[in-house]
């Protein structure tokens, strides 16, 4: 053997004799001197009855082993006190525990331990200088009963009959704060009669807890408050919610706590309850980012039951029955900043038994959601606690369904994509709410919002709006492609639609004064359809006319049928109305006028303005009127009953009704009538207008032929106290130009055989003598054609209609050649004979008196019989009829 072989292995020896003795003579120095030094030189004292310690591995061994802090006052260092039946410590760091005051090792076993430990103060976060840590790469608790304190003496943590393994735990203040009290890589768990108390609002307890591969199951878990609901308002002014929560079991596995994160899989909470009472304050508004993570794998809650309080303790939310499965739900502070504050990879939810509470009550017998699609049964909403211009409804629905394409939130913005939603058998009312004046709002969280196709099937609803009804019965309706998205300025939300397409039966619409109603109502963009429509007085003409503070027309209106054709838009921003025919059939319409109440002083704007007012582009190509009745009555103070027109077997059609909002397109609108007037006499009428015409200028014009002149009466006779007993006219012609000022033209009439009667204002009786004068002046038969009398400079009054101004110019046209001339001539004479009665009746006034005068003078008896004769023949004569 080589010499230097021979020196190394005697070196060795050497060396390894020495380390025996060492290790030998530290055992005996540990056994009778280290309880000492560590009284001497750390914050505690320590006993056990046997230790056992490797010098060159660092492993110890230690039983019967009781341990206490030296001074318990000092909360700037970790808190012992109890008993610990067997400790066994692998790679011990005796350096760093007798020099640096740190406590480590790659493995900890402790077997029965009983003990009491008191948390240090946190951590200077000014140095970031840690105090006292203990750290352990693995932990082994058998049969352990630990109690965990802040160093406040407050209970913080704890379990019994522990038996743990934990690899990597952490156990500071510092975890503490971030409200993980152990942190650490993997775990395996069994105990019983858990506690952790976070702060000084809630605490949590857990019957038993345990894992067998990696799957945990943790029994009557539950968070408590800690104060009851006044006391937490009283001491916690400025929290919104206090809450309660328990689950009797969970179960869930490969959990890992780290400083930031938790995340678990596989999480199964059965038959969990959740009370939350509000506070009724808002939360602050916080500028804190979330700082840690939470990642659960899969997630179901069983059962789920949810309470939610008013702060007055009356209910506001409540649901029975909740389950809710959740794959790769994710809390972070990405996530944080959206509007729903997790992510996930897909979810299902279910409910039973669903009620909310408040201005509106919300009532669900069972609703279904998940990513692609949604179900809701037997949903019932019914008006709550009444709140000053809020709506209302009053509803039930049988089934709504929809399905889904996209549902996500981008940067804080919603954006929604439903393949198709359904809701049938809609039952019940809308109240509408306060009219609130618009305000340009934003686009608020919608960024794009698309249903492409709704269907609302078999319903009866009412839209209520300030007690006027609106009733859709047997109602049917889809629409298609319905897109809300920001206007580009930012300033509110578009809504476009496609197309759609209605129908109703037994629509009604209830008014102040009226009753509407249709028998069947088909509404889509290219047509519409209304059968047996109709628009009652709910009210009589005497109660209308005591109702209403100045003169409005009283319509009663039957309809067979109304029916369109076109294309319009009603419902997008670049709203318009394009129709190619509009067809009204069997028209039945009283217009009814009192001239009793104030006049309206409002300006009245012709046709061809109020038109031009309609603030988007309309155009109906043709609209007709056919067979239909008209009928006209109007009365005045001075009136005995309402002077009536009547325009039957009505026929008219209206070529490019228009707005004037189309470039390109013509604006002139040409209207042509062909009815039987007052049912007597054919009647033609041609009127036209330009809407684009700022002076609103007209023109009107028409003839009428074979009309009985006493089918004028009922017209005439209110107003200008005159009728016709006899005769024909054979031929009115009218031929008028106007603006809003008033207008001119020509008025002809060829009459035979016409007789009028001259009337009584109060009592229309006739005047016998002045029917006879202007009987006088009339001209039976007009002959020949009479050339035209100038209709002029009939103004119009601003408030009235254009039927007024037309009336006045028929009115003058009237009086030139029929009426106004030969009564004034008639007026004239009878005037005359007039004056010269009263002239007789003077002079015998006279003569009476001259004749008094006489009979006091003594006379003799013959001439006293003389004139006493004389003026008896004198009143024999004023005795006979007409005499005067």
């Amino acid at each position: 053997m080589k010499r230097w072989v021979k020196k190394l292995l005697i070196g060795l020896g050497i060396l390894l004799l020495i380390l025996l003795a060492a290790n030998f003579g530290l055992n005996i120095w540990l056994k009778t001197q280290l309880p000492g030094y560590i009284k001497k030189n750390t914050d505690y004292k320590v006993s056990y009855k046997t230790l056992d310690v490797d010098l060159g591995s660092g492993n110890i061994f230690a039983s019967g082993i009781t341990v206490n802090s030296k001074n318990p006052q000092n909360t700037n260092v970790i808190g012992l006190q109890g008993t610990i039946d067997t400790l066994k410590i692998s790679r011990f760091g005796i350096y760093d525990a007798i020099f640096n005051k740190t406590i480590s090792s790659s493995d900890l076993l402790l077997a029965k331990p009983n003990l009491n430990i008191i948390l240090a103060r946190p951590v200077d976060r000014k140095t970031g200088k840690k105090r006292n840590p203990v750290l352990f790469e693995n932990i082994r608790i058998n049969k352990g009963t630990i109690n965990i304190f802040k160093y406040t003496k407050q209970k913080f943590l704890s379990v019994q009959e522990l038996d743990l393994f934990v690899e990597n735990l952490q156990m500071t203040e510092e975890s503490v704060e971030d409200k993980l009290p152990v942190v650490f890589d993997k775990y395996d768990i069994k105990g019983k009669n858990f506690f952790f108390r976070p702060d000084n609002v809630y605490a949590i307890t857990i019957s038993t807890i345990s894992t067998a591969d990696g799957q945990m199951s943790v029994g009557n878990f539950r968070l408590i408050p800690l104060l009851n609901f006044d006391q937490f308002k009283r001491f916690y002014p400025k929290k919104p919610k206090l809450f309660e929560f328990s689950i009797p079991k969970m179960e869930f596995k490969d959990i890992v706590l780290a400083k930031n994160k938790i995340s678990l899989a596989n999480a199964d909470f059965q038959n969990p309850v959740l009370t939350v009472y509000n506070t009724g304050i808002k939360s602050p508004k916080t500028e804190k980012k979330i700082n840690f993570e939470v990642n659960l794998e899969d997630i179901r809650l069983n059962n789920a039951a949810v309470i939610v309080n008013k702060p007055d303790g009356t209910r506001l939310l409540s649901a029975k029955i909740l389950n809710i499965k959740v794959n790769q739900l994710k809390f972070d502070k990405v996530t944080a900043e959206e509007m729903i504050p997790v992510g996930y990879k897909d979810f299902r939810f279910s409910g039973k038994d669903i009620q909310y509470s408040n201005h509106q009550n919300f009532s669900v017998e069972s609703i279904a959601l998940n990513p692609k699609s949604g179900e809701i049964r037997n949903l019932i909403l019914s008006p709550g606690t009444p709140e000053a211009g809020k709506g209302s409804m009053d509803l039930k629905t049988d089934h709504i369904a929809f399905n889904i394409n996209k549902f996500e939130f981008v940067k804080r913005k919603l954006n929604l994509d439903l393949k198709d939603v359904l809701v049938e058998n809609i039952k019940g009312t809308v109240k509408a709410g306060a009219t609130k004046p618009k305000v340009n709002k934003g686009p608020g969280i919608i960024q794009s919002v698309i249903v492409r196709k709704m269907s609302v099937k078999n319903s009866d609803v009412v839209y209520d709006k300030g007690m006027q009804p609106l009733a859709f019965h047997d109602l049917n309706a889809t629409v298609n492609n319905i897109e809300i998205g920001p206007k580009p300025n930012n300033q509110g939300l578009s809504f476009k639609i496609k197309d759609y397409f209605l129908t109703t039966r037994n629509f009604a619409y209830k008014t102040q004064f009226y009753h509407l109603s249709a028998g069947l109502l088909k509404l889509n963009k290219n047509k519409i359809l209304v059968n047996n429509f109709a628009m009652k007085p709910l009210i009589s003409r005497a109660q209308f006319i005591r109702m209403i503070p100045v003169e409005r027309d009283l319509y009663d209106i039957k309809v067979s049928q109304i029916s369109a054709d076109g294309s319009w838009d009603l419902f997008s921003d670049s709203k318009s109305i394009n129709a190619s025919n509009v067809t009204v059939l069997s028209a039945d319409a009283n217009i009814f006028r009192s001239k009793i109440p104030k006049d309206d002083p409002k300006v009245k704007p012709l046709y061809s303005k109020l038109l031009r007012s309609i603030k988007i582009p309309m155009t109906v190509n043709h609209l007709d009127l056919k067979n239909s009745v008209l009928v006209y009555e109007e009365d005045t103070p001075e009136s005995a009953g309402p002077g009536k027109l009547t325009f039957s077997n009505f026929n008219m059609n209206v070529k490019n009704l228009n707005s004037a909002k189309t470039k390109g397109k013509p604006t002139r609108v040409d209207i042509k009538i062909d009815c039987s007037f007052m049912n007597l006499a054919p009647l033609s009428v041609n009127w036209n207008f330009d809407v684009a015409d700022q002076n609103d200028r007209f023109s009107i014009a028409g003839r009428t032929t074979n009309l009985p002149a006493n089918g004028i009466n009922p017209f005439i006779r209110p107003y200008l106290h005159v009728t016709a007993t006899s005769g024909t006219i054979q031929e009115m012609l009218f031929n008028f130009k106007g603006n809003p000022s008033g207008l001119n033209g020509a008025f002809n009439l060829k009459h035979k055989d016409l007789k009028i009667a001259v009337l009584n204002k109060e009592n229309h009786e006739k005047k016998g003598v002045l029917t006879a004068v202007a009987n006088l002046f009339i001209r039976s038969d007009s002959g020949k054609f009479p050339e035209a009398v100038a209709v002029e400079n009939v103004e119009r009054d601003p408030t009235k209609s254009f039927f007024n101004l037309f009336w006045k110019g028929i009115e003058q046209g009237l009086k030139k050649t029929l009426i106004g001339v030969n009564v004034d001539k008639t007026e004239k004479t009878v005037k005359n004979a007039v004056s010269s009665v009263k002239e007789v009746k003077q002079t015998v006034k006279e003569l009476k008196q001259d004749i008094k005068a006489k009979k006091e003078e003594p006379k003799p008896q013959e001439q006293k019989k003389e004139k006493k004769g004389f003026l008896k023949g004198v009143f024999k004569k004023k005795e006979k009829p007409g005499t005067e």
